[in-house]
């Protein structure tokens, strides 16, 4: 059976993943995501990437956008459902896109499964607020 503990321990190198690629390195997210083909990511400047190659190349393209960024996670909720589990939670962001700093919070799902023994993440969808979407120059 499945621990709460074990599935915030794949959230930690989650949000340890996240926060190299704030930095500009998108290659721990190879980790810990599953590189199958029903993966998906909604970040929260838009867009829908479906399957590894499309999710990889999203956190790539990431990278290669944000800088000196840090990510914290609160208000952490754990539901395990056998071989799944998802998380809520409250992104805090504070990075730069460019010449823009970003400081803001997003509404979080991830979610989870077991794969030879180890929890990897199949979806991660963010919500943008709308400061986020207009400094960004999405709304």
């Amino acid at each position: 059976m499945a621990s709460d503990d074990e599935v915030r321990q794949a959230s930690d190198q989650f949000y340890a993943a996240l926060n190299s690629m704030l930095n500009g390195d998108a290659g721990p997210m190879g980790d810990i995501w599953s590189h199958e083909d029903d993966v998906s990511t909604m970040h929260p400047l838009g867009g829908r990437e479906l399957g590894w190659d499309a999710v990889r190349a999203s956190w790539e393209g990431a990278a290669d956008a944000f800088s000196s960024g840090s990510v914290t996670l609160a208000d952490l909720v754990v539901r395990i459902v056998g071989d799944a589990a998802y998380t809520l939670g409250v992104e805090q962001l504070d990075a730069a896109v460019g010449d823009t700093r970003i400081d803001s919070e997003f509404r979080v799902t991830n979610l989870y499964r077991r794969e030879g023994g180890a929890w990897k993440m199949v979806h991660h969808h963010t919500d943008a607020d709308a400061a986020t979407q207009q400094a960004l120059g999405l709304a």
